[in-house]
């Protein structure tokens, strides 16, 4: 039932690899690629590039909460970026590929603030985490040509050599969670 939905809003890298591996999560039943966290209306793919809107490209998940929590979605995409690199996924250097949750309700912030609590109590990575949590913000749907980009395009050079070897680690560390 569409009522009892939710929706995590999320930022790590391009939008093209978090899309790919969020879409084939068992209980995310839509993806959508986009841009939120700035300041322009209705920004385009080339102004956020150019950094000068302060938005981070997303992706919006409506997820059913009875099939997958908030928490699993936040340990899977803690597994697929990381969250250690300030403003840069790789090669992908800039504000709009920073880290960074935007909360949809106080439960959701909290359930952020303990998972990044024990990902540093853990020590599960070498460095700071860098995420940054914000409360939801206005969001902007991407382009047409960015959404399903690599189910579309997976021979493309970005494709085949960053976002298929997040996928093959998804499926290797959450084949419990993948669509059946």
């Amino acid at each position: 039932m569409d009522h009892e939905l939710e929706i995590a809003t999320l930022g790590g890298g391009s939008f093209w690899c978090l899309e790919a591996v969020f879409q084939q999560v068992h209980g995310v039943r839509a993806v959508e690629s986009g841009y939120t966290g700035g300041y322009v209306h209705h920004p385009t793919y080339r102004q956020v590039c150019e950094g000068d809107t302060g938005h981070a490209e997303v992706v919006r998940l409506t997820f059913d909460p009875a099939t997958i929590t908030f928490r699993e979605i936040l340990e899977i995409f803690f597994s697929i970026h990381d969250p250690t690199q300030l403003n840069r996924q790789g090669n992908d250097v800039g504000l709009q590929y920073r880290s960074i949750i935007f909360t949809h309700s106080e439960a959701q912030r909290a359930v952020a603030e303990y998972v990044m609590g024990e990902l540093v109590a853990n020590k599960v990575f070498d460095a700071p985490i860098v995420t940054q949590l914000e409360p939801e913000q206005p969001y902007w749907r991407a382009e047409m040509s960015h959404q399903n980009y690599y189910q579309e395009h997976p021979a493309q050079g970005y494709c085949a050599f960053v976002i298929t070897p997040k996928l093959a680690q998804f499926r290797r560390d959450f084949s419990h969670r993948m669509r059946r």
